[in-house]
């Protein structure tokens, strides 16, 4: 005979019965612990979710299913940020001419019209793509540059020029494409890229102030060459970029997915983990696959894209954990959390990935050297003294203490929120630093830096102007950081509003 049961009539989940007083017991039944069952209803943000003996009802799946698709697109959309930001780049320097000929460079720096990715203004770039289709191609790098090279995945390659194997001197580098499986020449610098678009850059270095001797040096000794042409090698189009509007900065709506797509198609995959893949495969983006998404989908992908841009802006201006500033208390963040790789322990650091893909341009261990006197090394504020956003329509003064811990120069970039690009105001180069002419050095050694609509009166030369109803950040770039950096016992100020 069937017993009713009483001792299990009160166990429960999220509050609700799940054994009525009326429930029988079998003979083979265990009971239930708490945390296993689902309730008939459960509230959510999504709404009321409603099951039958935990079997979800027809619009419950669909909820869920909805929120499943928009929670991988969002994560898909973080994880794609640097292959994105990659096609804006290639896309833009590609308008100016094809590949393996064209050499886009900023013989006069980098001004506020290029719209690119926290752009340096303190040396010429030189920036290029390479198409490695039809086979190995040659670099023959010029002297005194500092460089590297990236493939369409952002993975780190290789550097050039002074922190290369070159170490300045300047060489031949045989970039190798993926598979590649014929002879390796001896008397080169042999680098296998894992994609066939691979981006290479590189700065030379003013000389008392002047950018041409390094530029002329660029254009004499740069050639870019199939392995076959070694002997005859086509000639270069140097095109002069200073001074033009463009553009770099990759879009953060419905296109960033099929632009995604693209390179998924065109290049290989084995390089890129299998959990960003089966991210990016859960929305429909599959190697070997058309991208299709229905009307539904379209809707998610779009709003996913809005969320997924709004999240980085969240992580990269308000960072919510210790480990991204370089002091207790300080607005002042690191350039790189986990290194270059973005990894601590060996597990991805996913919002320090996110976060510098959204914000910055160009990944090697040259950007986070700790080596005393070499490399460079960055810190960005995205806030004031006060943990305020840095407002464009008022007046901030920071204070860089005496002997600034450099063994080459330093400078202070102003970029604005919205592009991640220089703040486009009525400076050409929005800048303060150790390079600017006619800076105002106080007697003890140390600078005061202003920011602001107006300059304060006489201290034009240390002040950035700022543009009222914007707001900005900047980077305090170090190149040849010295042990006083390293060691924290040199502090810049905080950016202090003023009255």
């Amino acid at each position: 005979m069937k017993k009713i049961v009483s001792a299990f009539s009160a166990l429960s989940l999220f509050g609700l019965s799940v054994l009525s007083a009326n429930a029988e017991q079998y003979k083979m039944e265990t009971p239930i612990q708490p945390g296993i069952a689902s309730p008939d209803a459960v509230e959510t943000r999504l709404g009321t979710l409603k099951f039958f003996g935990g079997f979800p009802d027809n619009a419950t799946v669909e909820k869920l299913y909805d929120n499943l698709d928009f929670q991988r697109a969002v994560q898909a959309y973080l994880l794609a940020l640097p292959v994105v930001n990659q096609v804006a780049n290639r896309t833009g320097i590609l308008q100016i001419g094809p590949p393996n000929t064209t050499v886009p460079i900023w013989e006069q720096m980098v001004d506020a019209r290029t719209v690119e990715l926290t752009a340096n203004n303190n040396t010429p770039y030189t920036w290029f793509w390479l198409d490695l289709r039809n086979g190995p191609l040659v670099i023959e790098a010029p002297p005194k540059v500092l460089g590297l090279i990236n493939d369409m995945w952002y993975n780190y390659a290789t550097d050039i020029g002074v922190v290369g194997p070159d170490k300045g001197q300047g060489g031949k580098y045989l970039l190798l494409p993926p598979g590649y499986k014929g002879d390796v020449p001896s008397g080169y610098f042999v680098v296998r890229s894992s994609t066939f678009s691979t981006w290479v850059a590189w700065r030379s270095f003013v000389v008392d102030g002047d950018p041409k001797p390094g530029v002329d040096m660029v254009k004499k000794f740069t050639k870019i060459y199939p392995l076959s042409q070694a002997e005859n090698p086509p000639k270069l189009n140097f095109v002069n970029m200073s001074g033009k509007p463009f553009n770099m900065v990759g879009r953060a709506d419905y296109p960033f997915w099929e632009e995604l797509n693209r390179v998924v198609q065109e290049e290989p995959t084995d390089t890129v983990d299998s959990t960003t893949l089966g991210f990016w495969a859960s929305i429909g983006i599959v190697k070997g696959q058309p991208f299709a998404p229905d009307d539904r989908m379209k809707k998610i992908l779009t709003e996913a894209a809005a969320v997924g841009d709004a999240t980085a802006r969240a992580i990269m201006y308000r960072w919510r954990t210790p480990d991204g500033y370089y002091y207790p208390n300080s607005a002042w963040r690191l350039g790189f959390i986990g290194g270059y790789k973005f990894e601590e322990n060996g597990a991805r650091n996913l919002d320090a990935y996110s976060g510098f893909f959204f914000y910055a341009t160009g990944v090697t261990p040259a950007m986070d050297s700790k080596v005393v006197g070499e490399g460079s090394q960055y810190m960005a504020a995205f806030v004031d003294a006060n943990n305020n956003p840095l407002d464009g329509g008022k007046s901030y003064k920071m204070h860089l203490p005496p002997n600034i811990p450099v063994k080459n120069f330093w400078s202070v970039i102003l970029y604005d929120n919205q592009t991640r690009s220089m703040v486009q105001n009525d400076q050409r180069f929005p800048t303060v630093g150790s390079q600017t002419q006619g800076l105002l050095v106080n007697d003890d050694g140390s600078v005061d830096v202003y920011f602001g609509p107006t300059a304060p009166a006489g201290k034009e030369k240390n002040w950035v102007q700022t543009i009222p109803g914007r707001t900005w950040n900047t980077l305090l770039r170090l190149y040849g950081p010295l042990e006083p950096w390293f060691d924290k016992t040199w502090r810049p100020g905080e950016i202090e509003q003023q009255q």
